[in-house]
């Protein structure tokens, strides 16, 4: 038997939509080798499936999505619902990839090269609005983890359309050292049911009938464990640290985004704070001595790429006079979002790429409906 015909990606050309399951695995492997997988396999996308994500949306298939001008590369429309559909997304989650890479456009580090960076940034998205519901989008446990198709195949059609739009295949454009299970996906929903304050896109401006997509670039999430304690001060201490840990500091200045879990965020709200009394607490505790910078090779910073080294560096010098040095520039600098369930004392922090302050990459999801 013949090997049938295959697109070619990103470009697909006729798939037939029944071949026989022979003819199917001999199309996978094809894209496999042609590297335009991310290690796991990926659905073959014909004409008609791609027909169908493109009627989900009011845009003109050759519109530009998304560019990396250092690369002389674009992303067209087509091309993302292309690899959303070899992500595994249904044609009614398009609307959603869409707006992530509208907001990763606005968030601006993807674009400059960020996420070829040795430290190995993948992108994380939130979600929130009415599309969490009506596309199955996981807020309320395990969200991190595996399970849920919408959350699964949305970030990894980030991921694939990076791969096969702008060439970033480890050891070749991707220069990640280690990397991180970001850049297979990462998508999460705001648990805005069991959070005690407004979700993130009412904070931000938008309708709470809305549905949006924020952005960001993550080099880690690190799990807080405070099962036991019922104290405000406690809990923020130990966020705080988190945050602050020295070995997120490769700038002068740090950024995160701290995901609540219920428990978490309602112990706070019971203590009277909002979401901006926990990004301003984090704020002024987010605090390391000169000396424990010194002891890691940390106390001082480049003068030309404000990286942080040690003091003794010819290059160095010192990121303010005071012994205390502050490793957020503003409470702007972390975001808070709530998700996951109600059933133990567990939070994290995605320790993020900038923006260290101001309002966070967002953007509204747009479909044809």
């Amino acid at each position: 038997m013949s090997t049938p015909t295959a697109p070619v990606a990103p470009d697909p050309a006729a798939v037939s939509t029944a071949f026989d399951p022979v003819s199917a695995r001999q199309v996978i492997e094809h894209y496999y080798d042609q590297g335009w997988t991310d290690g796991l396999p990926v659905v073959p996308c014909s004409e008609s499936l791609l027909a169908e994500f493109l009627a989900q949306v009011d845009a003109d298939p050759d519109e530009t999505v998304f560019a990396m001008p250092h690369l002389n590369r674009t992303c067209s429309v087509r091309l993302a619902a292309v690899n959303a559909a070899m992500a595994g997304c249904r044609p009614e989650y398009f609307p959603v990839v869409l707006a992530a890479w509208a907001a990763l456009t606005e968030e601006g580090y993807a674009g400059k090269g960020i996420w070829q960076s040795t430290t190995g940034n993948g992108t994380m998205l939130v979600v929130n609005g009415p599309a969490r519901e009506r596309l199955g989008i996981n807020s309320r446990g395990n969200i991190f983890g595996s399970g849920f198709r919408a959350n699964a195949t949305i970030g990894r059609a980030i991921r694939l359309t990076a791969i096969n739009a702008f060439g970033l295949r480890p050891h070749v454009l991707d220069q990640a050292t280690q990397g991180t299970p970001a850049k297979y996906t990462c998508c999460i929903a705001e648990n805005e049911e069991e959070s005690p304050w407004p979700a993130l896109h009412a904070e931000l401006g938008f309708p709470p009938g809305e549905s949006t997509v924020t952005a960001m670039m993550v080099r880690s999430i690190v799990h807080i464990e405070a099962r036991h304690t019922i104290e405000a001060d406690q809990l923020l201490g130990d966020l705080a640290n988190t945050v602050a840990r020295t070995g997120a500091l490769v700038h002068e200045t740090i950024s995160a985004c701290v995901v609540l879990g219920p428990e978490h965020a309602h112990l706070l709200a019971r203590a009277g704070l909002s979401k901006a009394d926990v990004r301003r607490a984090l704020f002024d505790r987010a605090v390391h001595s000169r000396a424990s910078l010194d002891a890691v090779g940390k106390g001082a910073v480049s003068r030309n790429t404000r990286w942080r080294i040690p003091r003794d560096h010819p290059d160095a010098v010192l990121d303010g006079e005071t012994d205390q040095v502050r490793v957020l520039n503003s409470p702007d600098a972390v975001l808070v979002v709530v998700a996951g369930a109600s059933n133990a004392g567990v939070s994290a922090v995605a320790e993020t790429f900038g923006p260290r302050g101001g309002r966070p990459a967002t953007a509204r999801v747009k479909d044809a409906r």
